[in-house]
C-alpha cells in the first residue's frame, strides 16, 4: 500500500486530499511556494493522529512538513511535491492552567490571542506577541521561536516555555523539559526544540510559563522623527537611559506612508519615521516621562497618552505593516537583529543598500531589541535576482554589525543559502548531525534549514 493509502485506511476523513487544500499548503505568508504539491494535509485532531501520521512517514520514507496557521515568513512550513502536510492547527485545547504555579499546558494549534484571552480569567498571560497573534498559533511560535513586540522587557520564546511534548520521526512521543521553575537535569532538549523549524520533531503539547496581568497604567508615547536614523538613534538612547519599555517600535518613512495610505489616515510628512512605545507596570508613568524627555532631546516631536484604548489604537498601525505591504506587490518580509547600539549604523546600511540596488526597502523594528523587519516588494511570484543580491548585503551588513540573520522567523527556505556564512562550516556541520539524531531518514522538513546545496 502506498503512504496515501495507508493514511486514508488509519485516519479516513482527516486526510485531506482536495486542490484546494493542497494548493493552500504549498505557501505561508512570505510570498514563496513550494514546488509541486503535497500528498495529502493531514488534520491532526489527537497526538494519537500524529504518532500515527510519523509511523506511516517512517514506514513508508515519505518526508512529513508539519503546519500550523500558515502565517510563517521563510517558508518552513511549506509542503512540495510528494510530502505529507501535517497540520496541527486543529489541536487546540487548553490542557491545564494552574495559577498558583503561573503555568498552562496547550496544545500547539491555538492562537495567541485565542490562549490570552482565556488566561485572563484567570489573571494571567504569556508573554510572546508576534504583531500576528490574533492568526498565529503558540506551536508556530515555539517552532520559529517567533517572539514579537514584547521581548525586550518579557523575553523570548524560550523564555516562556517549560517543556515540550514532542513526537520524534518515528512516532516515539517524548516528554521534555519539566514544571518546575529551576530544572537542569540532563541537556536542555526543549531549548533545542524551541526554534528548530519542525527538523526534529512534531510539538504536540507545551509547558508554557505565564505571568500575573500587570496591574497600573499603561502608558503610549509617539514621537515623530525628521529621519528614520534619528528615530533609530532615540530608541538607542532610551536603551542605554535604563528605562524599561513594555514595547518599542520604529517604522521608517516608508512603512508609515504605506499603513497611513491603507488606513486612511493623514499622510506624514516626507521622509519621517515614528517611534512607538508602551511603558506598563507600577513605574509606567515615571519610565514614559524620562522616555518622552529622551525623544524630544533627539528632536521627535512627542505625545503621551495614558488610555489604555488610545494606546491599542496606535499601536494598531504597527500591525497593520504585514497587510499595507502586501497591498504594494509580493513582499519578501526579512529579519535581522543587531545589539540595539547598532540600530542606527543598520539604518544606515540600508539607506546605502537602497541607494546602491536603487529601490525602497520599508522597515518596521522591534526597536527595544534590535530586530528589524526590511521589506522587499517586487512583481510576481519569486524574488528576482537584484532583490535576492541587496537581500545578501544586508544579511551580511547585520553580521558585521554583531547581529544574525533572523530574531524571529526563521531560515525555513528562504535563508539557508547564508547559515553557514553566520554559523561557521564546523558548527553547521554539527547541528546538521544533531538533527540526523533525532530524525535518521531524514523525513522531517526536508531541504529546509539544513538545505544540502547551502
Amino acid at each position: 500500500m502506498t503512504a496515501l493509502d495507508l493514511l486514508t485506511s488509519a485516519l479516513g476523513v482527516l486526510v485531506d486530499t482536495d486542490p484546494d487544500s493542497l494548493e493552500s499548503a504549498r505557501a505561508d505568508q512570505s510570498g514563496h511556494a513550494a514546488p509541486g504539491k503535497p500528498l495529502a494535509v493531514v488534520h491532526a485532531e489527537t497526538v494519537e493522529h500524529v504518532q500515527t501520521v510519523m509511523r506511516i512517514a517512517t514506514e513508508t520514507r515519505t518526508p512529513v512538513v508539519v503546519r500550523g496557521a500558515g502565517t510563517g515568513l521563510a517558508g518552513a512550513a511549506n509542503g512540495g511535491e510528494g510530502e505529507i502536510v501535517l497540520s496541527t492547527r486543529r489541536m487546540t485545547a487548553i490542557r491545564e492552567v494552574r495559577a498558583d504555579d503561573l503555568l498552562a499546558v496547550v496544545e500547539p494549534g491555538i492562537l495567541n490571542a485565542d490562549l490570552n484571552d482565556a488566561l485572563a480569567e484567570h489573571g494571567l498571560w504569556w508573554a510572546p506577541d508576534p504583531a500576528s497573534r490574533a492568526i498565529s498559533t503558540v506551536g508556530g511560535n515555539i517552532a520559529t521561536g517567533a517572539g514579537g513586540l514584547l521581548c525586550a522587557k518579557y523575553g523570548v520564546v524560550r523564555d516562556a516555555v517549560l517543556g515540550v511534548d514532542l513526537v520524534l520521526a518515528d512516532g516515539r512521543l517524548l516528554h521534555l523539559g519539566h514544571r518546575s521553575v529551576k530544572g537542569v537535569t540532563g541537556l536542555d532538549l526543549t531549548s533545542l526544540v524551541i526554534g528548530s523549524e519542525g527538523t526534529l520533531g512534531v510539538v504536540v503539547g507545551a509547558t508554557l510559563k505565564l505571568r500575573r496581568l500587570v496591574e497600573g497604567t499603561t502608558c503610549t508615547i509617539t514621537a515623530t522623527f525628521p529621519d528614520v536614523r534619528s528615530a533609530a538613534a532615540a530608541s538607542a538612547a532610551v536603551t542605554a537611559s535604563g528605562t524599561q519599555p513594555a514595547i518599542m517600535e520604529l517604522m521608517d518613512a516608508a512603512s508609515l506612508a504605506a499603513v497611513a495610505t491603507m488606513l486612511a489616515l493623514p499622510a506624514p510628512a516626507a521622509g519621517s519615521a515614528q517611534l512607538t512605545i508602551q511603558t506598563d507596570g507600577p513605574a509606567a508613568v515615571a519610565e514614559a516621562a524620562v522616555i518622552a524627555e529622551i525623544l524630544t532631546a533627539h528632536d521627535g516631536a512627542t505625545l503621551v497618552s495614558s488610555d489604555r484604548e488610545e494606546g491599542e489604537r496606535l499601536l494598531a498601525v504597527r500591525r497593520a505593516m504585514h497587510p499595507a505591504m502586501a497591498a504594494l506587490g509580493t513582499t519578501l518580509i526579512e529579519d535581522v537583529s543587531v545589539p540595539r547600539s547598532a540600530m542606527p549604523a543598520m539604518f544606515d546600511e540600508i539607506a546605502r543598500i537602497e541607494k546602491a540596488f536603487d529601490m525602497t526597502i520599508p522597515t518596521v523594528a522591534h526597536a527595544g531589541d534590535g530586530n528589524l523587519h526590511p521589506n522587499f516588494i517586487f512583481e510576481g511570484a519569486e524574488p528576482p535576482a537584484h532583490v535576492w543580491a541587496a537581500a545578501d548585503e544586508l544579511f551580511r551588513a547585520a553580521i558585521a554589525l554583531g547581529g544574525t540573520l533572523t530574531g524571529e522567523h526563521g531560515i525555513g527556505t528562504l535563508k539557508s543559502r547564508w547559515l553557514a556564512d553566520e554559523l561557521g562550516d564546523d558548527q553547521w556541520e554539527l547541528q546538521r548531525q544533531i538533527t540526523r539524531v533525532f530524525d535518521p531518514l531524514g523525513i522531517l522538513n526536508p531541504g529546509k534549514v539544513f538545505a544540502a546545496d547551502a
